[in-house]
């Protein structure tokens, strides 16, 4: 099954940015490598049901088990020991990661309360996008009821794009909602 969002990036998204920046190539036209899906436990790694719990609030969002982190070492300050869990991360690429970004355009960002759009200062430099999301109940799969802790998480979207600009209008072409 291809994805919607793929077939438009293929049909409508290569041409529009080899016209923009004279490309002479279609492989010069910037792609999505990953999406990277980031998210900190905090006070969960002492309690293992959190972790689980968050765990399956992951995997029904990004459509794949998520990754667990652990700490590389002990900061008595934050109560933690050495490869304790801290973190769960999750990968996308391919279908998933079309589908992962169709819904979070789509589905997802509209429903956040007043939200005037994402911020176009968040590239990294090297053609990167990271946005930090405040909670998880913007996604429709998620159901309120079963929700034990609101917690938010980072989602970076990877591309192959040497610069600021060409990801800033391939993200656009895609639809992502930068604030003017």
């Amino acid at each position: 099954m291809v994805q919607r969002l793929e077939n438009f990036y293929h049909e409508k998204i290569i041409p529009q940015l080899m016209e923009q920046f004279h490309y002479k190539n279609i492989h010069q036209v910037p792609t999505l490598e990953k999406i990277v899906i980031n998210r900190g436990l905090g006070d969960a790694s002492q309690n293992a049901k959190l972790l689980e719990s968050f765990s399956k609030e992951l995997s029904i969002i990004a459509g794949q088990q998520g990754v667990i982190t652990r700490s590389k070492k002990a900061i008595a300050g934050f109560k933690l020991r050495q490869k304790m869990p801290v973190g769960l991360v999750v990968t996308l690429r391919g279908e998933r990661m079309y589908a992962f970004l169709d819904r979070l355009i789509n589905l997802a960002l509209p429903r956040i309360r007043d939200f005037q759009g994402v911020n176009p200062k968040s590239f990294d430099g090297h053609g990167n996008y990271s946005l930090g999301l405040e909670e998880q109940l913007m996604f429709p799969e998620i159901d309120y009821d079963k929700i034990d802790q609101v917690r938010g998480m980072d989602v970076s979207i990877i591309t192959t794009s040497t610069n600021d600009q060409e990801a800033s209008a391939l993200l656009k072409a895609f639809g992502m909602p930068f604030k003017r």
